[in-house]
């Protein structure tokens, strides 16, 4: 069973882009047998607990709202390549992402990683929702089949907070410096939303591997 663990942020369009592009990959090579788990990584590590509100935060990234809407407009049309439709004019406000990652950590031990994702993906980029809010994050998680009270709990918590921010730290001492970033098998690496190409030769190359260890 080959591996694949990406380094993600579900405010990220291009973590969006390129699991569409992993899935697209996987799913023309049948012959290989994954695992996919998603890792912490906050574009926005300093960012406010309650967040920023969107306008303030793009003029602050890109040096103004010409420059960040010509930017939105290139992912746009990477997206439209891989049926994503992404609204962002319906963003008004850019999280802190460090709940959202420990649902995603929450999710792991259900088997629902992938889900809890795709949900907060659609849910920031097609709806606009504030995915740092425990109201929204407890809504998604029992739309993908979590049980929303034991969510509620756990994120009204300090449970795996400690875990998820180390796990951020080192993905930052292994030289991610951004997402999204595919590790697979621990050995090899490919970073940004690349084509399913690109991911053929090391699937191969990790499936090789793990069958000539068995």
């Amino acid at each position: 069973m080959v591996q694949i663990d990406v380094y993600s942020d579900p405010i990220c369009p291009w973590c969006f882009i390129g699991k569409r592009r992993l899935e697209r990959a996987l799913a023309a090579r049948d012959d290989v047998s994954a695992t996919v788990n998603w890792r912490p990584f906050q574009l926005n590590p300093d960012m406010p607990p309650a967040g920023q509100d969107q306008h303030s935060y793009l003029h602050s990234k890109f040096g103004g709202i010409e420059r960040a809407t010509k930017f939105q407009d290139a992912i746009a049309e990477a997206g439209q390549s891989e049926r994503i439709a992404f609204n962002f004019d319906r963003i008004h406000h850019t999280p802190n992402t460090l709940d959202a990652h420990r649902l995603i950590r929450f999710a792991g031990a259900g088997g629902l990683q992938n889900e809890v994702v795709e949900a907060l993906f659609s849910a920031y980029f097609f709806e606009g929702e504030n995915i740092g809010k425990h109201g929204v994050l407890v809504r998604i998680a029992h739309a993908v089949g979590l049980d929303g009270h034991a969510v509620a709990a756990y994120l009204a918590s300090s449970a795996d907070v400690s875990e998820v921010a180390a796990e951020d730290l080192r993905a930052r001492r292994m030289s991610i410096d951004a997402v999204p970033c595919f590790i697979i098998n621990g050995q090899y690496a490919i970073s940004g939303a690349q084509e399913p190409e690109a991911f053929y030769p090391l699937l191969d190359l990790a499936n090789f591997s793990q069958q000539a260890a068995e």
